[in-house]
This record gives C-alpha cells, sequence and structure tokens, in this order.
C-alpha cells in the first residue's frame, strides 16, 4: 500500500472516531428527547443527568486534538564531532537506501533502535528526523550488523512511515483517552458506592445487626458499557493500522538485505532476540545485584557491562540465535514474529555478500566508554546517582555478603527475643544459648506456614529443624565473610560462587545436623568458625 492510501486509509480511521463520538451523542440527545415527551419527571431527570455525565468524556475526548509529545527527546544527543565515524555511517547508509539522513543521532539505554519524524499537518510535511540507537544493541553487533539495522531504519524513511506515524497514532491516543476517562468514572462510582454500603454495615453492625456483603456489580455499568463502545472500535483501529506497520517492518527489511546484504541482515535479525534476552538477564542478575544495598557497577558499566556477559556465553548465545523466538503472531503486534522476518530474507537470492564477521559496532564511536557513561547519567534516577559505585569483582562480593548478612535477620531477631542478648551479638552467643537449652524456643519463634504454626511436639520441631539450620549456616557464612575468611567471587558464565576456607564446605553439613540435632551438639560449628584455614581456590 503506496503512502497516499496509508495517509487516506488513516484519515478514514479517525474520521470514523470522531463520527463515533458524533454518533453516541445523537443518540444521548435523542434519549434525552424522548424523556422530555414521555417519561414521568423522576425518571427524566435521571436520564438527563446521566445523559449529560456521559456526554462529557465524549466532548472531552473530541476535543483533546493535539497528539501527545514527549517534552524532549530521550536518550543522549552526539553530534558529527562527537561521533564523526558513526554520522559518516549514517549518512553512507542514507545515500544507499534514497532518503534524507537524519537530523539528530541520539544514543540510548535499550536494546533497540527507531527513527521518528517531527512531521506537520498531519504528515503532509515533513519535519526534523532523528535516529535513536541503543548502545547494548551496538555492544552485541558487529559493524555489517549494524549497518543493517541502521539501513532497515532508514527504510522507514523512505516508505513515508515516520511521516505518517503521528497520523496513525492520532486516533490510537484519542481512543485511549476516552476508554480511560470512562474506566476513570465507572472506578469512582464503584469506589463511591463501596463507601456507601460499608457505611451501611457498620450501623447495621453497630445496632448488632449482621453486616450484608458488600455488591458493587452494577456500579458505573453505563460508563463501562461507553468504555467498552470505544476499546471496540480502539481494537478496529489497532488491527487497520498495525497491519500496515508490520508490512513496513518487512518492506524495510528488503531494503537492508538491498544495502548491506542478505546474509547480515538475516544474521542481524537473529542477533537481535538473543540479544535483548541477555541484556535483560543481565540487568536483573548482574546490574542491579546490589542496589537494594545502595550499590552499582563502576561508572559505565550499568549498561555497558553486558559485553562482558556477551562475550562469556558466546557458545550459549549462538544457540540462542538458532533458536529465533516464533511467537503467535496477533492482529495487535507493530512487528511480524522474528522468525518470519528471518525466513523471508533468507529466501532472497545469495547477492554474493557473505556475513563475515567484522569489528565490533561500539568500535563506531570514538570512546563507547564516555558514550556508556553519558547514557547513565542521563537515564539513571537521582537517588541511583548517589550509589556506591565498585569494580565488578567488589560488587559482587559486597552484595552477596550483604544478602547473606540479610538472611541472618530473622535468627537474631529471635535470639535476641528468648535471650535478651544484643540483637547484632556474634555467632558464638547464639551457640551458648543453644547449649543453654533455647534452641526450640528460638526456632519456634521463627517465621513459619500455617501448617507448621498449628503442629505441636516432635512434629512443631520438625518443622522448625530447618529454619533454624538454615539461619545458623547463614550466621557462619556471616561471620566468615566479615573476618575475611570466605569470598564471593565473580561469574560471567554462572552465578556467583562462594569461596570458604580449605575443608569448610565439606564439614558445615555435619556441623548444622549436629547443632540442630534434638541433644545439640555445637562443637563442630565453633570448630568450623574458629580455623584459621587460607581460602579454597
Amino acid at each position: 500500500m503506496g503512502a497516499t492510501l496509508r495517509a487516506v486509509r488513516a484519515l478514514v480511521l479517525l474520521s470514523g472516531f470522531y463520527a463515533l463520538c458524533l454518533g453516541l451523542l445523537a443518540l444521548l440527545g435523542a434519549a434525552d428527547w424522548a424523556a422530555v415527551l414521555w417519561a414521568p419527571a423522576a425518571i427524566r431527570i435521571k436520564i438527563l443527568i446521566v445523559s449529560v455525565l456521559l456526554a462529557i468524556p465524549v466532548f472531552r475526548g473530541m476535543l483533546m486534538l493535539r497528539t501527545p509529545r514527549d517534552e524532549e527527546p530521550g536518550g543522549v544527543l552526539v553530534t558529527e564531532a562527537d561521533e564523526p565515524r558513526l554520522w559518516r555511517t549514517v549518512r553512507e547508509l542514507a545515500r544507499e537506501v534514497g532518503t534524507r539522513a537524519p537530523d539528530e543521532i541520539r544514543l540510548t539505554a535499550d536494546v533497540n533502535a527507531a527513527v521518528t519524524e517531527d512531521s506537520r499537518l498531519l504528515g503532509l510535511l515533513g519535519g526534523v528526523r532523528r535516529l535513536y540507537l541503543g548502545l547494548p544493541l551496538m555492544a552485541g553487533l558487529d559493524e555489517a550488523g549494524l549497518r543493517a539495522v541502521l539501513a532497515h531504519e532508514l527504510g522507514h524513511y523512505v516508505n513515508s512511515d515516520t511521516r505518517l506515524a503521528a497520523l496513525s497514532a492520532r486516533g490510537r491516543v484519542q481512543v485511549g483517552r476516552i476508554v480511560e476517562l470512562f474506566r476513570a468514572k465507572a472506578d469512582a462510582k464503584v469506589e463511591k458506592e463501596r463507601a456507601r454500603q460499608e457505611r451501611k454495615s457498620e450501623k447495621r453492625v453497630a445496632r448488632g445487626r449482621k453486616a450484608k456483603e458488600i455488591d458493587t456489580t452494577g456500579a458505573g455499568v453505563t460508563y463501562r458499557t461507553m468504555a467498552k463502545i470505544y476499546t471496540a472500535y480502539g481494537r478496529l483501529y489497532l488491527r487497520s493500522t498495525l497491519s500496515g506497520a508490520r508490512r513496513q517492518e518487512l518492506a524495510a527489511d528488503l531494503a537492508a538485505a538491498r544495502i548491506a546484504g542478505r546474509d547480515a541482515t538475516a544474521r542481524a535479525l537473529r542477533d537481535i532476540p538473543a540479544i535483548d534476552a541477555a541484556n535483560d538477564f543481565y540487568l536483573s542478575s548482574y546490574a542491579t545485584l546490589g542496589t537494594e544495598f545502595g550499590l552499582l557497577p563502576a561508572r559505565g558499566e550499568v549498561f555497558g557491562g553486558v559485553r562482558h556477559l556477551l562475550a562469556a556465553r558466546a557458545d550459549e548465545l549462538a544457540g540462542m540465535r538458532e533458536e529465533i523466538p516464533d511467537e503467535p503472531a496477533s492482529p495487535y503486534d507493530s512487528h511480524p514474529p522474528a522468525a518470519e522476518r528471518v525466513a523471508r530474507v533468507e529466501a532472497l537470492p545469495d547477492d554474493g555478500r557473505a556475513a563475515e564477521d567484522s569489528g565490533p559496532a561500539l568500535g563506531l564511536l570514538a570512546s563507547p566508554e564516555d558514550a556508556l557513561a553519558a547514557i547513565e547519567d542521563a537515564t539513571l534516577a537521582p537517588e541511583a546517582q548517589t550509589m556506591r559505585r565498585l569494580d565488578w569483582p567488589e560488587l559482587v562480593h559486597e552484595s552477596m555478603s550483604a544478602r547473606v548478612a540479610q538472611g541472618t535477620e530473622e535468627l537474631r531477631t529471635a535470639a535476641h527475643a528468648v535471650t535478651g542478648a544484643p540483637w547484632a551479638a556474634p555467632l558464638p552467643a547464639l551457640l551458648d544459648a543453644i547449649d543453654a537449652g533455647s534452641a526450640w524456643e528460638i526456632a519456634d519463634r521463627l517465621p513459619k506456614s500455617e501448617e507448621a504454626a498449628a503442629a505441636t511436639g516432635r512434629a512443631a520441631r520438625e518443622f522448625a529443624r530447618p529454619a533454624l539450620r538454615r539461619g545458623l549456616s547463614a550466621m557462619l557464612t556471616d561471620e566468615l565473610l566479615r573476618s575475611g575468611r570466605a569470598r564471593w567471587e565473580l561469574s560471567w558464565t554462572g552465578p556467583a560462587t562462594l569461596t570458604l576456607p580449605d575443608g569448610t564446605a565439606d564439614a558445615l553439613p555435619a556441623a548444622l545436623d549436629a547443632a540442630t540435632a534434638d541433644l545439640p551438639d555445637t562443637a563442630p560449628l565453633r570448630a568450623l568458625l574458629s580455623q584459621q584455614a587460607p581460602l579454597s581456590l
């Protein structure tokens, strides 16, 4: 479908939104007219009030003509003076694609690349063009793959996709606004009705009568009905416009294959889902490992550290590239499934340009480290900016050590409640309490399930034993970490590993069993705590 036909379709759909609004207002007006002519006075007033209340959100939605824009474009703006090689590559690709180069390039913290255009007059006139380029994406691509991604994005300019995006989005935004208005009104009605019934129930209870069950089923039903009408039109709008968006993605893939080569484009399409999954895992398991304790990686490593993970798990990622996500296609998806896109590109005739490894895509930047640091400055919340920064080995050690210390809190609290000893008393003080016969009284104060809380006698002890055992293990580990006799070691290929003094790992299970036996023996744990053996490496 050409740009003209797409513009006409978008205008028709947008006009349909206003036609729907006017149609609903006409129906409300007809109901008012009928009520004035035939309804009794009491019912007539109710109908008129409901009609006005329903008409207000419709009018508000129609008057919200302007599609909201961000106050400021996101990302970090880089000029040609900042990144000459990147700009040169983008301009070269724009010429090959056959379009005007973007006016701005902005680096972001996402595994994504995108283009926008501040078009005017509903897309009839172009405007400022921006290219957004995610540094984590660049960290996982080589130069050939990045050229394919850039050619794809620039291809959207050729097809006028970005100029018409605002027009297509206008109706979606308008429908969404009205749906939210009606849902908010419905929720307010529900809350008001709930509060009314709760007050009524309180009065019944005060008079010694049984409270009635709260039922808000009918509250806000007219608002919810109106929301459903607009939601149905919104689904039609999405299905119509997003089907075109999926075709635009396929057309942009063809442009990328033509400019960057079939094999490089297919490989980039395979790479992106794997990079995205790796980055999500990295952010949750590495970058934010110490945030609850006020710790962050060294400057530039919050988003840049994914490079270490990608390098260490290259074989694992290679397997992920072969298993492309083939999620079920939905009429509301803006992109076709990755597997379909790869299959279409790989089915193209061989163009003789094999996808050979090239330099890392981050090599196009004058200083990747400076760019990654700048992204942090622009992206991280103010409270994150004030966190303590550590290099990776120290970050892992301190974060995991803090987590171990956190795991001792329940046992420390229970022991303090029973013995009165200081909350932060060292492990020997707890072992003294166990030797004095307080083990099961302390264990009884640890958090427990409903089943454990209901148990008595021997059964209660069996429920409590694992919790006491875990707490003692955490306290011993915490003592060893604090004294420097144990250390957490960073691993980019698996979980962090705890290095203990020689022989501790082998002896610990038996020592914990002895300390939590029916007749506790704390001597083995005391021996492990007092030994000065070197770390096992």
